[in-house]
């Protein structure tokens, strides 16, 4: 006999709650192993990826963190778009631009797109013992996309499946790009973490390097060992202190498969993405050593992040070289990623089709 009749009101198993966080609708989906609590009132970003057994939030926190919008005016409007003034860390959804502000088809796109400030909708789904769901959809408002993702947890999986699709609503054929932006940092993030991921090679631009660059402009090498300012090799997969005071970008290009993960080899604690590779077919990575000058920064930023893009940056470059996204009248378009915590590694030789890291 069951010790309650009913369930709806649980704290064990996987369980959804709903919260207000600083004016933000936040829903947080937790199970035995992680608790993932998604601003739904702000791009659906994940602002919290907790592995519960450790008590390691993977995510990055801005040094301004999350601000109530409703109680925050920018001084100026920003040439960029207002991305950075509410920069809070996390997880963001890239679409349909990535990189700075574009104008193709005469739509103005700021900063990493439109998704990103939009508050979302959502519907629970699924509310059960043994597994979870959310959906949470929002339609753009310079362009005529509708996306939907869901979100789920199954029974004590440290795995956070996501699953998207992006409908033209349209009468006629739109250009995008796509992409996700997981920052991670400190305390999960420190000189001890290592990144493994399918061998590709790595490729930077002038126009794109920060003037703390502890790398040399305009060079294609191949991973993990990138050329440095001064010609000497540096292994990039193995992440820098805050004494470096770098701030880097870099693209890594032609992986064979889709997936990475980083690997805090002192906690034996990691964090894992798997994405599908023949859609997004750059992975961007970010690396802020305490590097990054001035604003928004201002020296005090310590994170990393991968980023599965589309392309390269921006979607007007995109559409031009030819690497952009296109949809008409009512395509639609599909992904599915897997992010995973994991413990008892010190390097990764892979992550399964359903997002379990493997290793030694």
């Amino acid at each position: 006999m069951s010790y309650q009749t009913y369930h709806h009101n649980r704290n064990y198993g996987c369980r959804i709650v709903e919260s207000i966080l600083a004016g933000h609708r936040a829903v947080t989906l937790e199970n035995e192993k992680l608790r993932v609590t998604v601003l739904a009132d702000k791009g659906s970003d994940i602002y919290e990826f907790l592995y519960k057994p450790r008590d390691i939030d993977f995510m990055s926190r801005s040094r301004s963190g999350l601000r109530p919008r409703d109680h925050f005016m920018p001084t100026s409007s920003r040439s960029q778009g207002f991305h950075m003034d509410y920069y809070e860390g996390g997880w963001q959804e890239l679409f349909p631009n990535c990189g700075n502000i574009s104008l193709h088809q005469g739509a103005e796109i700021g900063q990493h797109g439109e998704v990103l400030l939009l508050p979302w909708n959502y519907t629970i789904l699924k509310d059960e013992v043994d597994e979870i769901e959310v959906r949470f959809e929002v339609r753009t408002v310079r362009t005529p996309f509708r996306v939907v993702k869901t979100m789920s947890l199954r029974g004590s999986d440290p795995v956070l499946r996501i699953h998207e699709r992006i409908t033209n609503e349209g009468g006629q054929q739109v250009d995008f790009t796509w992409g996700h932006h997981p920052a991670l940092g400190w305390p999960f993030i420190d000189e001890t973490c290592r990144i493994d991921l399918p061998a590709c090679s790595i490729r930077t631009f002038e126009r794109l390097t920060p003037g703390t660059s502890r790398l040399k402009a305009e060079q294609t090498s191949e991973w993990p060992f990138a050329i440095s300012r001064d010609g000497s090799t540096i292994d990039i997969s193995r992440i820098a202190g805050p004494e470096a005071a770098a701030h880097d970008m870099v693209f890594l290009e032609g992986l064979s498969d889709g997936w990475y993960a980083v690997t805090n080899t002192s906690k034996q604690v990691g964090f894992g993405l798997r994405y599908p590779r023949q859609l997004f077919k750059e992975l961007w990575y970010w690396q802020v050593y305490r590097g990054g000058v001035d604003y928004p920064w201002w020296s005090a930023t310590y994170n990393i992040a991968l980023e599965p893009c589309v392309s390269l940056p921006i979607l007007a470059d995109a559409v031009k070289r030819g690497e952009a996204l296109t949809l008409g009248p009512g395509e639609s378009v599909e992904a599915e990623l897997f992010a995973a915590a994991y413990e008892g590694f010190t390097a990764i030789t892979g992550i399964s089709p359903d997002g379990f890291p493997s290793g030694a």
